[in-house]
């Protein structure tokens, strides 16, 4: 911002720009109409050293506006005609979309109006008549105007003459009736109260000299941001405006998950209202004054005993500040509340925090939109919630349009989740400006004075302390309780003045008791009311005993000590649908709501409903019967408790679930569209869904004879797994808590390998358990592929698979079966954006892993993904502190980052002293936390040095001049973390002393050493070399065991009797784990399933599981008590045993044949309908390599290295013809339907071929450029008369077959840099022709012209296309095109290059998913996946290629799959 300032001798000058808020002045802002462009003085004007401006009429208005300033003590003023820099583009865009803000900051705004005088005044009257001049003044009907009329606070009207007319208060009801804005926006109410419809009706009759300044002008109205495009029209401005505005509202309500206003609201509802007498003593206290007004004191702690009326006093102050604070300032508040899960953590703090800036200042939003429209709603609610909130409260407090904002917390002892995190945030965000000032309220807690200590500025503020002041309100509260009393009971004075006198001798200057006796007073009749008081003992505990007993001795006292029972020991607060589902005799009440309540208010005092939701009505209630009545409220025992909402849970999921309870339909339908249906037939059941193992888990069963008893004989967890177990997943999926189903169903395992009297299977739980390990990914994210992809590939023996196989799609047969069992690998974990280079286990079951900038952190049973981290350099490793909090990482340049593993800040960031040194060495840096957690070694290069954690001191241990053959291979420490162990890549290894760095001794190890680790407290060395892994003794360097084995990674179990390793066989695209006895040597188990190199493996703490880190992009997590050998099939060993090694496949036309090219350069050709292999077809001495299939699928043509071309019949499988070789070998093929064949080879010729004489009809020769590429890069025409054959990667050439002549050339546009074209394809008249290039781009063309007709984007490569008959599709390898839908561009089926996406019909295979007429059927997994568009399709016929080079056929019935849909 610039603005003009008055110099002493009464002229003006700009100022320099102002970077920071807080840099600016204060300031008078003007407001006016403009006129003519050359009248009025501009940025130019007043940068130039000639004084003519001032003879501008315009002047006239500068001159007003610094006389008005200088009377009202300001020398800055801004006026928009002159202060910005309109040349300037950047500026000018910053300036439309801050003006909003300049008007609603400025000390004063003056309206000037220039049409409006008061130099006429009516006769015989000293009135002037200027009202009529004001209402139709052209200020009211300029777009501009309207922005300034709103964000002003101060605004003020002059006249022509500069005389003061009135403010937008006084003047209130005139501008109200000229502008039709309502009073409460013109009176300063939050905009965003009004709709949107409304505020732009506010602008509809006004105008603007450029029209897209009707929109920008609305900008800070709606508190949006876009840049300005003069030019693009009204109509485009609108729309770019309205999409902003939508894109605010969406993240507004995704942000939402409480409204703190409304929960302030309820509470002093709840609590009968807010006093003022109640809570005015705290405005004139000291402590709370010193922090009000000195700008130091950023932090005030109200603390105090329960019961003693924090929460309204802080409701109070709210109320206050509202009143008293600047117009520029900002307030926000949360409520925690421990009985309520939405608003009892550390992350919703934040959340409700962050909702209440924005809602009042929706500029703000623009902090969290940056992450918001990369993540969507996910941001607010995934693992990294906490990390990704934390940032934007930060930047949000920091916006430069904030001058103060004050911040409440109430009842920080019940954020039950991640207290000391939010503890540790506010300390540090309280140093951070001095405009942010915190207000907290809490117990009198060591743990929260323990860490609020740390913070610089604080106050700290107790009830006890101020006990006469407590007291005081305290009385106030009685009194005003009482009357109320009086007035619904009809008290007497006596009985008034009696239940007065008693309150205050019994209150004990607490309000909770206050409240509590009141309320149950209202049940009393007044006949009995003197003899009954005395029952309300002093103190808390002495209430609830009272409390208690009433409920105990009750007729009702058997259902409300169950409900008591159950609300007390629930892990969240259950709601009055939940409760009937846990409590038997409320079975048939699920419809009466009413009824149930009736059952809740049996208990007394002690429960609240709010929102259909059961909690405490205080904390300390709970806490009573937790720890004074437990035996009451537990006569059996919490364990009984825990059983029978077990029993009940698994009764009501058994009688209630059932498949797709929602009504989806469509076995593709995505979570993140799922409304949930009213009535919600799952509102009774979520509890029971999520948390039924859970109490199962903490009934010990062991213990409970009548448990096991009732288990015997009621609904078994067997039965329940057998009948309703893909209806609970689906449920877990409709309830967004399939983690949380995970870890249940591995909870379970536990106990019934533990051997726990569950009665339940153990085979069948631990398939079970397998099931949502491997499915958790689709089930997920689409409810109903628990019954297509789920069951579809899981092994043909799962006990759930074939227990729920009427439940499998009757449409669909996959083919080669399914392997038999489970195979070793647990899960599969996927979300690193590029390979992963290292995997680390902790103690807790916990995975850290990083891919080249990011850092992730996993909960290794769950496999949910944690947090992640990232940071601006190559990560080379990771290590995880032994006490598991902390994560580190060592980047190329050797700086070394340090988070927290449970709230993800980032705790330091070390960088190596001095400038780089190493630019390339030859093995990646190193990192280790020493077990005390106090250092951190790490390499860099040849170099070793030791960082101290806490200090971050950085001790240089050594350095060699050779970076390349001296790097630091690895680095270790001693169990008592005083000595540290290195060894290099020439094999020396050096023992530190940990603290001093002098080097103990050293010894050499024999040979390279590729990669080395330390074992049993240094006493054990483990290295690889190029060929072999080596077991040394630490302490005198001899070989003790010797692998002769090539691996790219290895680990060794925390026992030291197995060894990991992981290579690439020779020949292999699939990586394998080898686990070795490291006594014996022998190779004890062998996994697959890696598809690129394994980089890092790592032992779980019980050695029990393997994680490994592959380049593939994936982790997986291995059983190692699985057998390690591959899992068979029984049904078919010859399709098993042809499904490996495959390099190729195409389905024929008439889906009746597949061909397969093997690794051995054999062709096998398979009958589709019974899976067999008809014929072998091979060619020696030369190799096939290509093969293409007619368009009758009666024959094809098979190519060879050496540039043979050979024609087989597909039927017989006979040889039909040989053709003389090419002068190279034979890159592409291509039929025509008139038995012509066409092939290129890459001596650059294409010949022409009559199949059934063998002859050549015709040769082209390239003499220059390129050679061909292998792929379909010729076409030929189906008449024959034309060939279409890439030229280099982006042209296509057309020759004429029957004169040899080029016809003309056809240039494909790159979509994408270093585009190439994959495939062509003539239509069966010739006319069109088709070409896609590797971009995945599909372009369309007229043939007689060359025209390009359609161009539109595939989700995948494609390899292989032809025309329909009618040439309106496109058959691909992934599916049917409709040519002309695909080639309409909307915003819905747009592609991020901004092409048109292609549009399929019928079947379809495209990434992930296998659909029908565009409808999403199959989710597939990773390693069932093609690879590199390897995708064949014919029909009701899919082939696909795995990433393992193996093979799979999907038969599809089309007929019940039409029906089905």
């Amino acid at each position: 911002m610039r603005l003009l300032q008055r110099s002493d001798a009464g002229g003006y000058h700009l100022t320099e720009t102002f970077t920071s808020e807080e840099a600016i002045p204060p300031y008078a802002i003007l407001s006016h109409t403009w006129g003519a462009d050359d009248d009025e003085v501009t940025f130019d004007d007043l940068k130039s050293s000639i004084g003519a401006y001032t003879n501008k009429p315009g002047y006239e208005k500068i001159r007003f506006c610094a006389e008005k300033a200088r009377q009202d003590g300001l020398d800055h003023f801004w006026i928009d005609t002159c202060c910005i820099n309109k040349a300037n583009k950047a500026e000018m865009s910053y300036s439309i979309n801050s003006m909003y803000n300049w008007y609603r900051n400025a000390d004063r705004c003056y309206v000037y109006l220039s049409d409006v005088s008061t130099a006429k005044r009516k006769a015989n009257s000293d009135t002037c008549e200027w009202e009529p001049a004001f209402r139709e003044s052209r200020w009211f009907t300029r777009a501009w105007t309207l922005q300034e009329l709103l964000a002003s606070p101060s605004i003020q009207f002059f006249s022509h003459q500069g005389k003061r007319l009135g403010d937008k208060y006084s003047l209130g009801q005139q501008i109200h009736e000229i502008t039709a804005i309502p009073d409460a926006a013109l009176r300063g109410e939050l905009l965003s109260q009004f709709s949107v419809n409304d505020r732009l009706s506010w602008i509809e009759h006004r105008q603007s000299k450029l029209e897209e300044d009707k929109a920008y002008s609305l900008l800070g109205i709606f508190g949006v941001y876009i840049p300005p495009i003069y030019g693009e029209g009204i109509g485009a401005a609108f729309k770019r405006l309205q999409d902003e505005i939508g894109k605010l509202e969406k993240c507004t309500q995704d942000l939402h998950l409480t409204d703190p206003r409304r929960d302030k609201a309820r509470i002093e509802e709840t609590k009968g209202g807010l006093l003022e007498d109640c809570y005015h003593w705290i405005l004139e206290n000291p402590d709370f004054q010193r922090w009000r007004d000195n700008r130091q004191s950023r932090l005030l702690w109200i603390k105090g005993d329960p019961g003693k009326g924090k929460t309204m006093l802080l409701c109070g102050i709210i109320k206050e500040l509202e009143k008293s604070m600047a117009k520029t300032a900002i307030l926000s508040y949360f409520f925690c509340q421990a009985t309520d899960s939405r608003i009892n953590d550390a992350t919703a703090v934040l959340r409700g925090l962050i909702y209440l800036l924005v809602y009042q200042q929706p500029s703000l939003v623009a902090h969290v939109r940056k992450k918001y429209d990369r993540a969507g709603k996910a941001l607010f609610e995934d693992a990294n919630a906490w990390v990704a909130l934390s940032e934007i409260f930060t930047n949000v407090v920091q916006d430069p349009s904030l001058k103060s904002v004050y911040l409440v917390i109430d009842a920080l002892d019940e954020c039950v989740t991640d207290l000391p995190k939010l503890l540790d945030f506010i300390v540090q965000t309280s140093s951070v400006s001095s405009r942010v000032k915190w207000i907290m309220s809490s117990r009198n807690w060591p743990d929260i004075e323990e860490r609020l200590e740390q913070a610089g500025d604080k106050v700290r503020l107790s009830l006890e302390l101020n006990a006469d002041f407590v007291s005081v309100a305290v009385r106030s509260y009685v009194r005003h309780k009482v009357s109320l009393l009086a007035k619904t009971k009809k008290y007497s004075d006596q009985i008034r003045d009696t239940v007065l006198d008693y309150l205050y001798a019994n209150a004990n200057d607490t309000f909770l008791w206050v409240a509590l006796v009141c309320q149950n007073l209202e049940k009393i009749s007044r006949v009995n009311i003197v003899t009954k008081l005395k029952a309300f003992l002093p103190g808390l505990k002495a209430l609830y005993e009272r409390m208690l007993q009433h409920i105990m001795s009750s007729s009702d006292a058997d259902l409300c000590g169950r409900v008591l029972a159950i609300v007390t020991i629930v892990y969240r607060p259950i709601s009055l649908l939940e409760l009937t589902a846990l409590v038997e005799e409320l079975d048939d009440m699920t419809d009466d709501l009413e009824a149930i309540q009736e059952v809740v208010s049996f208990c007394g005092s002690l429960l609240t409903i709010r929102d259909g939701i059961i909690y405490f009505v205080h904390q300390s209630a709970k806490d009573f019967l937790l720890k004074e009545a437990i035996h009451i409220v537990f006569p059996s025992g919490s364990e009984a408790v825990h059983y029978a909402i077990f029993s009940r849970s698994l009764l009501a999921m058994s009688s209630t679930l059932r498949r797709d309870i929602y009504g989806l339909g469509a076995l593709g339908y995505p979570i993140d569209q799922v409304q949930q249906p009213e009535p919600d037939p799952l509102a009774s059941l979520r509890y029971s869904c999520i948390y039924w193992v859970d109490h199962l888990h903490d009934c010990n069963l062991d213990l409970t004879t009548n448990a096991q008893q009732h288990l015997r004989e009621e609904v078994t967890i067997d039965v329940f797994l057998s009948t309703r177990y893909l209806y609970w997943l689906e449920a877990l999926s409709l309830c967004r808590c399939i983690s949380s189903g995970v870890a249940s169903m591995a909870k379970l395992r536990d106990l019934v390998q533990a051997g726990t009297n569950t009665f339940a299977s153990n085979k069948l739980v631990y398939d079970a358990y397998r099931f949502i390990l491997y499915h958790k990914v689709p089930i997920e994210s689409f409810p109903l592929q628990t019954y297509a992809s789920a069951l579809l590939f899981s092994p043909s023996q799962s006990l759930i698979r074939r227990l729920f196989n009427q439940e499998a799609p009757d449409w669909v047969t996959v083919l080669p079966d399914m392997r038999d069992d489970w195979d070793a690998c647990l899960q599969t974990l996927e979300g690193h954006t590029g390979g992963v280079k290292s995997v680390v286990s902790s103690r807790d079951s916990k995975l850290a892993s990083n891919s080249y900038n990011e850092v992730k952190i996993w909960d290794a049973i769950s496999g949910q993904c944690l947090q992640t981290f990232e940071v601006n350099n190559h990560i080379h490793s990771i290590a995880i502190s032994h006490h598991s909090k902390r994560v580190a990482a060592v980047s190329q340049n050797g700086t070394v980052h340090i988070w927290d593993v449970i709230d993800g800040k980032c705790l330091l960031v070390h960088a190596l002293p001095g400038p780089p040194k190493y630019h390339y060495m030859g093995c990646d840096n190193r990192i280790e936390f020493s077990p005390n957690t106090a250092q951190l070694a790490s390499t860099w290069g040849p170099e070793l040095g030791i960082w101290d954690v806490s200090k971050g001191k950085y001790l240089q241990l050594s350095e060699s001049r050779n970076a390349y053959y001296n790097g630091v291979v690895s680095v270790a420490y001693s169990c008592d973390s005083k000595r540290l162990a290195s060894v290099s890549t020439s094999g020396s290894v050096n023992i530190w002393d940990a603290d001093s760095g002098m080097c103990l001794r050293t010894l050499k190890l024999d040979g390279y050493v590729g990669q080395a680790a330390f074992f049993k407290n240094l006493t054990w060395i483990i290295s690889t070399s190029r060929d072999s892994i080596t077991i040394w003794d630490g302490n005198s360097g001899e070989r003790l065991k010797k692998f002769n084995h090539h691996a790219s990674s290895f680990a060794l179990s925390h026992d030291l009797k197995r060894l990991a390793s992981g290579s690439t066989e020779s020949g292999s695209t699939e990586s394998t784990v080898k686990i070795w006895d490291t006594d014996s040597g022998e190779c004890l188990q062998i996994f697959k399933g890696h598809q690129d190199t394994i980089t890092s493996l790592s032992f779980s703490g019980d050695s029990k599981h393997l994680a490994s880190a592959s380049d593939d992009r994936t982790l997986k997590i291995w059983d190692l008590c699985q057998s390690g050998k591959v899992s068979q099939r029984h049904d078919d060993d010859m399709v098993y045993s042809s499904q490996d090694n495959t390099m190729s496949m195409a389905v024929s036309y008439d889906a009746t044949q597949l061909v397969l090219l093997k690794e051995d350069s054999k062709l096998e050709v398979w009958g589709v309908q019974n899976v067999k292999c008809r014929h072998t077809l091979q060619s020696y001495p030369s190799y096939f390599h290509l093969f293409a299939i007619s368009h009758d699928s009666k024959q094809l043509a098979a190519a060879s290295a050496d540039g043979t071309l050979q024609l087989w019949d597909l039927g017989s499988g006979e040889c039909l013809q040989k053709f003389p070789r090419h002068g190279g070998s034979i890159i592409s093929i291509a039929f025509s339907l008139d038995s012509t064949l066409a092939s290129a080879s890459g001596d650059r010729s294409c010949m022409i071929w009559d199949m059934n004489t063998g002859d050549c009809l015709r040769i082209f020769k390239k003499s220059h450029g390129q050679s061909y590429n292998l792929g379909n890069f010729i076409a030929l025409s189906h008449d024959s008369t034309q060939l279409a054959v890439v030229s280099g990667d982006s042209t296509i050439e057309i020759w004429d077959t029957r004169n040899g002549e080029s016809i003309f050339e056809l240039e494909v546009p790159p979509a994408v840099p270093r585009v190439k074209i994959a495939s062509l394809a003539y239509s069966k008249t010739s006319r069109l022709l088709a070409s896609a290039t590797t971009a995945c781009v599909v372009q369309v063309w007229d043939m007689n012209n060359g025209q390009n007709l359609h161009t539109f984007q595939c989700d995948e490569q494609i390899s292989s296309m032809f025309f329909d008959i009618t040439a309106l599709y496109l058959h691909t390898n992934h599916g049917l095109i409709d040519i002309h839908a695909s080639s309409l561009a909307t915003d819905q089926t747009q592609s991020d290059v901004g092409l048109p996406r292609a549009q399929y019909r019928d079947l379809a295979c495209t990434g992930w998913w296998i659909s029908y007429k565009s409808e999403n059927l199959v989710w597939i997994p990773t390693e069932f996946r093609h690879r590199n568009g390897r995708v064949a399709l014919a029909k009701n016929v899919i082939g696909v290629l795995d990433e393992s080079r193996r093979w799979w056929m999907y038969k599809f019935d089309l007929e019940r799959l039409s029906a089905a849909q």
